[in-house]
């Protein structure tokens, strides 16, 4: 596959040409590295899996180079992980029915770079060529930089889009940030209770990164189920598995907002509500 002057790899589970993975995709997942997808854009591969007319298509930003390592595999060169962690997507995009993936296979340092217009104009097109209604992307407050940088590379090329082409719904997800602190109010909530069975595979199946030393997996189901507990203190579970994500729509809507003073707003609501418990448990002081 070819964008923006490069080539890139792209699998498509099922045989179908990519123009067909392209046009058939509803929701579209924006990850940096080979098992973000898996863990914050859940929801769009569930509500995809066995449908007939909707596809989830993802695009997996960087080599994923850099990943730690031990155990079995402690010796693995950069280069062999990179193919390994591919290998690994692929599985996870034939279990999870996926309509394609597209790998980019950027170095983060390209991600992180401001001025590389190269992860904008690739990102644009695939967003074009795709046209889907739903996306997942990373969460602005997300602890990990080059998962930041790729969100706001991704809002960068959503932003170009002609109006008619944007999606309805753009959603930053939780990987190395949980939104559990953000006022009930701004939280988008996702039930993901459905298929427990398929949420353990796409993540296991990362045996890489699960033996090599992160039990992502374990973590992974971990916050989604104490989510799920935690959401409602007065009120019992009406599901078992929750993901919270923070609408970013109106950073593509609208160009002009600042991407952190955006953000700074959930934070100061959250700032407010903490405030105002703590006063009136102290007596309105």
């Amino acid at each position: 596959m070819k964008l923006a002057g490069r080539e890139v790899e792209f699998y498509v589970p099922d045989g179908s040409a990519e123009e067909q993975a392209l046009m058939r995709t509803t929701h579209m997942g924006i990850g940096t590295h080979q098992d973000d997808l898996e863990i914050m854009a859940f929801q769009g591969i569930l509500d995809c899996f066995q449908s007939a007319d909707k596809w989830f298509l993802g695009v997996t930003v960087t080599d994923g180079a850099g990943s730690a390592r031990t155990g079995s595999y402690s010796s693995t060169t950069n280069e062999q992980m990179m193919a390994i962690r591919r290998d690994e997507a692929k599985k996870a995009a034939h279990i999870g029915d996926y309509s394609g993936l597209v790998f980019l296979n950027h170095p983060s340092s390209a991600v992180k770079n401001p001025a590389n217009a190269q992860v904008v104009a690739e990102l644009k097109e695939i967003l074009l060529r795709a046209r889907p209604k739903t996306v997942y992307l990373h969460n602005l407050a997300d602890k990990h930089d080059t998962h930041v940088a790729s969100a706001l590379r991704t809002i960068a090329a959503l932003r170009e889009l002609p109006a008619d082409a944007r999606p309805e719904k753009v959603l930053g997800c939780e990987v190395w940030k949980d939104l559990d602190w953000m006022v009930d109010t701004d939280k988008v909530v996702m039930d993901v209770s459905a298929h427990e069975n398929l949420a353990m595979s796409l993540v296991g199946v990362f045996d890489s990164q699960v033996v090599g030393g992160k039990r992502y997996d374990l973590a992974t189901m971990g916050r989604r189920r104490a989510n799920a507990t935690y959401f409602a203190s007065h009120d019992t579970d009406t599901a078992t598995s929750l993901i919270y994500a923070m609408d970013l729509t109106p950073l593509v809507r609208d160009p002009k907002l600042d991407p952190a003073e955006y953000v700074m707003g959930y934070i100061k609501r959250f700032e407010e509500e903490v405030r105002k418990r703590i006063s009136a448990g102290l007596g309105g002081r």
